[in-house]
Formats: C-alpha cells, structure tokens, sequence
C-alpha cells in the first residue's frame, strides 16, 4: 500500500496470515537462525505500534511475512520521516481491559463503596513508604483484580462508575509502583496501562499523567530510554498547564530523569529548574490530588542530587545527598539505601575512596533484608564503580566481603 508505515505493513501481513505476534517472533527468529527466545511477543508490538523500529531485524521479518525486504525498508524510512509525536493514548492498550460485562450480575456499588476503596488505596500508598514491594506486592495485586471485577460486574451510575474508575487509576499507579520495586517490571508494565485506560475513561488527566510518568519513570530504568523519554515528554503534555502545581513539577521531574539517562544534559537541568518553579507556584494554584501528599521541595532535591551523580557532577551531588540523609530515619530503610548508593557513586566520582567504601558497606548493610529489586540492583552499580578503587584498602575489604 502507498504510503503505508513499517507499523502498518508488519501487522496487516502478520494479520494476513493468521498469526499471533508472538508466532512473528518466532518465525523473524527461524530466518534470522537465532534461538526462538532471542524475540518476543513485545517486541513485536512495540514495531506494530510504532514506538520502534525493528532496524537489524528487517530482513527476518520480510522473509518471515514473504514480503521485499527493500519494501519494508522504504516503509520504515517512511515511517521515520512522517512519524507523529508521541501521545500517552499511544501506550495504551489494544482492547480496553476495564470493559464491563455485558450481563452485570453484581451488586449494586455505591459512594460508600468509592469511599472505602480509596481508603484502603491510600494505605496501601502510605505503606509502601516503609515497606519494600516484595513485601506488598500480594496485597496490593489482590486490591487490584478486587477493584477491576467491582467495576466489570457490580452495578453502578455513572458518576459512581467514573468514581471508581479514578480510584482504579489511583490503585494501579502504586500497585506498578510495588510491581517495578519488586523487579517484575512486565507486570509492573500492564498495571501502568490499565491504570491508564481507567484515567483516561473517568476523565482525569492528572492521574493519567502520574501514571504514565511512572511508567515512563520504569522505562528509562530499565534500558528504555528512547521510549521513557517520549512518554515522559507526553505524560507531561497530557497533565496540560492547568494541572495542579506539584502534579507539574512532579511530571517535569521525570522529564529530567528521562533526559538524564537519555545522556542528554542541558535539557534534564532546564527540566529540574522547571520543577522547581512549578512547585513554588502550589500555594497559588489549585489543590493538588492527595496521592501527591510527597511531592515537595526536599523530593527535588533527592531528584536534582540524583541527576548530579548520573551527570558526574560529584561537587554538586555530595552536599545535595548529604542533606537529602538527614531527613530519613530507619523506618525508610529502602529510601536511606537507594540515596546511600548515590552517595557512594557520587563519593567514588570526587576521588575519596575511603569514604564512599564506607558509604557502600551501609548500603550493603541496609539492603542485606530489604525486599527490593532496585535496591539489589543499586549495589551492583555501587560494587561496579568501586572496582576502579581495588588497590585501596577499604575497597577491596568491601568489595571482597560482597563477593
């Protein structure tokens, strides 16, 4: 078809010929002669939604779908040339999973229903500030297949339902919170979205933004980038200027984290000074949503303190999370380890060995019985870094007590 995109073309032939995508990625990897796991299922729809280009894949998928390869080509570099900017409606997910059943055979759901769920969501999000998310994760995924099948099966208004569907939003937001912070970021991926079908459906663009910010936020954490930037960019487009001041320049935060890991400095610093003047203009603007009760100044600080370290800007980061250390107790065991490996990245980049060996040893100490992937995943970077140090007494007794 003239004019057709590499997303277009990719689905239509897969479509033609019956198959699902996961049998695309099979056979891309029978004609390319790698192992069947080398693709999957979701990299072929991140192709047919257009979020990437398949690039070295090309000639696989051509001949899987017995097309030209130069047709599919063109059709990429179509693609690139005529692209749109991104949306978060962009992430959403084929079919809407929030469909209510044709036949509601539930009870009727009231106001007290909506009261009592956003309760319980609330707690759910205080809890996560002292626990870890292999610790909540069971209980946070069985409030949220609760709150679905209410919403699916029950009877309800429509203002009860558009309620309840803002509530669902607000529960999926710190279920994939839970789900990322326990390293089960695909699941972590499908919450997010069925979060955001759920704010998107009750009208609340300000939620949709918080949850596609988090998903974003996951993305650029995860070797994502490209798509972390973009949908960063876009949850904070979606929000619109008229969104409550810390809703802002909590969007904008992310937009600063998403440039950071994207190496792309001078935009992440505009970001974080965006931030900042959105969050002094809260008084003046309107109220903000209760599950930004954490969003204020010492939170772009861990931010901007974090965004110094990723830049190697050490002489700026270690006075920012010396400060940030001072405002967690042992009940944040979590928190006080993740900013710790900061700090002792951060220490290891200013050349003081000595003290960003000790930093790391707390590190170790405090994760030792937190059920945190990121948490896990912060010591390796900190052992990582501190290799270049071996030679250095305190290092090396660090680095030989973690192996």
């Amino acid at each position: 078809m003239r004019g057709e995109t590499a997303a277009h073309m990719i689905r239509r032939l897969r479509q033609a010929k019956g198959w699902s995508q996961a049998r695309l990625a099979t056979e891309a990897c029978r004609a390319a002669g790698l192992p069947p796991e080398s693709l999957t299922r979701q990299d072929v729809y991140r192709w047919e939604k257009g979020k990437r280009t398949p690039r070295e894949w090309l000639p696989f998928i051509a001949a899987a779908l017995g097309v030209s390869a130069v047709e599919l080509e063109q059709a990429a570099a179509s693609n690139a040339q005529g692209a749109n900017p991104v949306t978060v409606a962009d992430f959403l997910p084929d079919a809407d999973p929030l469909a209510p059943l044709k036949v509601r055979q539930g009870r009727q759901i009231g106001a007290r229903d909506v009261t009592d769920l956003a309760g319980r969501v609330h707690g759910l999000r205080l809890a996560d500030d002292v626990l870890a998310g292999g610790d909540l994760i069971g209980p946070a995924l069985r409030e949220l297949r609760s709150a679905v099948k209410l919403y699916r099966e029950g009877s309800h208004t429509e203002e009860v339902g558009r309620a309840l569907l803002s509530q669902i939003g607000e529960l999926a937001q710190i279920a994939g919170w839970i789900a990322s912070d326990a390293g089960r970021h695909e699941e972590a991926e499908r919450i997010y979205k069925l979060g955001m079908s759920a704010a998107q459906q009750a009208g609340d663009n300000t939620l949709v933004g918080n949850l596609a910010g988090s998903l974003a936020y996951q993305y650029s954490n995860t070797g994502q980038e490209k798509e972390g930037l973009a949908l960063a960019r876009a949850a904070l487009a979606q929000a619109g200027e008229d969104a409550p001041a810390k809703a802002r320049a909590l969007y904008l935060d992310r937009v600063a984290w998403a440039h950071t890991k994207a190496n792309e400095p001078q935009p992440a610093m505009r970001a974080l000074g965006e931030a900042s003047e959105a969050l002094a203009e809260d008084s003046e603007g309107r109220e903000s949503p209760q599950y930004l009760y954490w969003v204020e100044a010492g939170e772009l600080e861990v931010m901007e303190s974090r965004v110094y370290t990723e830049l190697k800007r050490p002489l700026r980061a270690v006075p920012l999370l010396r400060d940030v250390m001072t405002r967690y107790d042992a009940t944040h065991t979590r928190e006080l380890a993740l900013y710790l490996s900061w700090l002792a990245v951060a220490l290891a980049d200013a050349n003081e060995p000595e003290e960003a060996a000790a930093t790391a040893q707390r590190v170790i100490t405090l994760s030792a019985d937190v059920a945190s992937e990121r948490t896990a995943e912060r010591v390796k970077v900190v052992l990582h870094r501190l290799e270049e140090f071996r030679d250095v007494p305190e290092v090396r007794e660090v680095l030989d007590e973690a192996a």
